[in-house]
């Protein structure tokens, strides 16, 4: 007995303004005074045809024109831009009435919500490839159990039928219609699956049975034998029997497709079909084996998994999504904190600090919101300290010239002897006020400007300024060598600036000491004196703007902004000012500088 499977192939298959804009050209004929100028309520905000005042009104002023000489301001206004008949020109005003309009505020999203947005999209897009790919996945598990029943079934029958020999009694099949009862009566089908065969009918035979049953008729030539036709099922009843349904039967038989899909009342079946040729030299009829698959209950356990797997993902999306505004929360509460400082800080108080806790990103931004903070107190602070020392220097001067200038008398002396003391607290004046801007400056990237400077020749240039302040024992301890990088203006006048000091805090014919030095990686210049000395705990105050030491003589009237600038030169050349001094041992200024070699043959530094 041989087959012959037959497959086909498958199928191929805004805006405008917001007030009113008039133009008033009336200036005489309402009752305007015959001087009162080129403009009728210039400023005011007065409408020229009714006098009142308009709170809302914006007034834009024409330049005035020329004027004709003489004549009255009364009469017939003249046409716009043009002169009056009285001689007086009249120009237009334009006045704009209605309140400004506001400017729109963005809409600000918080940054929580964003977080948490983002991390639910992020949560749904993950969860939606999911349930794709394991819908993707159950279906293609799905096809190839079914890829693998039919083609199991289809294997077992051409087995059987190539070796074409029946079990029980050892003898060939005659026909198709035994080797195919035979094969079904040898099976134990799954639920899904349902097994039947199909015998041709021989032609001219008009001979049948009843409606969906066994068709049978006898096939001459063969001694009378009776050959089975029509329908051949066993097994049990699958779950809808498409054998019997003779429609159905026609279409999977008719086609020239092996395998296809049927819609039935039990669901979608997948079958496949082998044609039964019989054996050479027989005429009998030929026949189909049919397999087919109910996939319904499988779609069903796959559908059941992906409505259990999109709970799932729902339940989980709102638990992220809760969670995120939950954590969104805890890790930008000190950026709120930071906000709300931020909101409640003026330079009236900036005492307000953030209470950080943690280590992470968000705990150092607050650390450095809380050091700017300390920062900005610290120079408001200051501020307000100058202002109030700077208006206190600059109104003791003040008051002195205006007392002086309400008590002067007729007399010529005394009028000398207070323009001399005049003049004098004006120079003190000056001299403050070139200070502060010194010190303002100083704040400036461009306060110095470093060049190739031969220490030798600076230190020169010093000793021989400084010994004109006054008269003292000048005495250059020490000249250094080297050439570095260093502003000569600026560094010549904190030095001068030091040694006016200790002229001040000294008497004629004391001894002064000055002198420079490179030490390791350091450029010293220094002013010594034998001075009063200054305490230990005024070392660091008088170096602050209006300080002045507490052993400062009489008739010292110093603004106390002196060491403040020295000290602002040295920082600006990212150095400091060394001071050792005790009372009564004199005091000893060291201006301290950073090295930075040239190289005297091209002028370059050395890095």
């Amino acid at each position: 007995m041989t087959t012959d499977r037959q497959r086909g192939a498958e199928g191929d298959g805004a805006g405008g303004s917001t007030g009113r804009g008039s133009v008033s050209g009336t200036a005489s004929g309402t009752g305007a005074a015959p001087h009162a100028g080129p403009v009728a309520g210039a400023g005011s905000g007065v409408a020229p045809d009714t006098g009142a005042a308009d709170p809302d009104a914006t007034t834009a002023h024409v330049p005035p024109g020329r004027s004709r000489p003489g004549g009255s301001t009364h009469g017939t206004p003249s046409p716009e831009g043009s002169p009056a008949p009285g001689g007086t020109s009249v120009f237009p005003t334009l006045v704009l009435r209605g309140p400004q309009p506001d400017l729109p505020q963005r809409r600000r999203v918080p940054a929580r919500l964003l977080i948490t947005a983002w991390v639910v999209l992020l949560m749904a897009g993950v969860l939606v490839l999911v349930n794709v790919v394991t819908w993707s996945a159950l279906t293609a598990r799905t096809d190839d159990r079914v890829d693998r029943a039919l083609a199991q079934e289809i294997a077992e029958f051409q087995g059987f039928a190539a070796v074409g020999v029946d079990p029980d009694t050892g003898d060939a099949f005659a026909d198709v219609s035994s080797l195919i009862r035979v094969h079904l009566e040898r099976q134990f089908p799954e639920d899904s699956e349902i097994l039947f065969g199909w015998v041709d009918e021989p032609e001219g035979d008009a001979r049948t049975g009843a409606q969906g049953g066994e068709r049978s008729a006898t096939r001459g030539g063969r001694g009378g034998e009776e050959v089975v036709t029509g329908r051949i099922r066993q097994g049990q009843e699958p779950p809808y029997d498409v054998s019997a349904d003779p429609a159905m039967v026609e279409a999977v038989l008719d086609t020239p497709d092996a395998r296809g899909v049927l819609d039935t009342p039990a669901g979608p079946v997948e079958w496949e079909k082998i044609r039964a040729l019989p054996p050479e030299g027989d005429g009998g009829p030929a026949g189909w084996f049919v397999i087919g698959y109910f996939t319904a209950h499988d779609d069903g356990t796959s559908a059941g998994t992906m409505g259990t797997l999109a709970l799932v993902s729902v339940v989980g999306l709102l638990a992220a999504a809760t969670a995120a505004w939950w954590v969104a929360g805890r890790v930008l509460a000190p950026v709120r904190l930071v906000r709300r400082a931020a909101a409640e800080i003026t330079e009236e108080d900036l005492t307000q600090r953030i209470e950080v806790s943690g280590r992470d990103d968000i705990a150092a931004l607050a650390e450095q919101f809380n050091s700017m903070l300390d920062r900005l107190e610290g120079a408001f602070t200051e501020q307000r300290r100058f202002v109030d020392d700077a208006g206190h220097e600059l109104r003791t001067p003040i008051t002195i010239v205006r007392g002086h200038l309400e008590l002067m008398g007729d007399d010529p002396e005394e009028r000398r002897e207070v323009v001399r003391l005049v003049t004098d607290e004006l120079d003190r004046m000056g001299r403050i006020v070139e200070d502060l801007l010194l010190l303002a400056k100083a704040q400036q990237p461009d306060f110095v400007r470093p060049e190739p400077v031969s220490l030798a020749e600076l230190t020169s240039d010093i000793d021989a300024k400084v010994r004109q302040l006054g008269d003292r024992d000048w005495r250059l301890e020490s000249l250094a060598e080297e050439t570095v990088r260093l502003d000569p203006q600026r560094v010549t006048q904190a030095v001068v600036q030091l040694a006016a000091n200790a002229v001040r805090h000294t008497s004629p014919g004391s001894t002064l000491r000055t002198g420079s030095r490179v030490s390791g990686s350091e450029v010293r210049l220094w002013v010594a004196d034998h001075g009063p000395g200054i305490p230990a705990e005024e070392h660091a105050r008088i170096f602050g703007r209006f300080s002045r030491g507490g052993r400062t003589a009489r008739g010292d009237r110093g603004a106390g902004l002196g060491l403040a600038i020295v000290r602002a030169i040295a920082e600006a050349h990212h150095g400091r000012v060394d001071l050792v001094s005790a009372p009564g041992a004199g005091s000893t200024f060291t201006l301290v500088i950073p090295l930075t070699p040239v190289d005297d043959r091209d002028g370059r530094e050395h890095l």
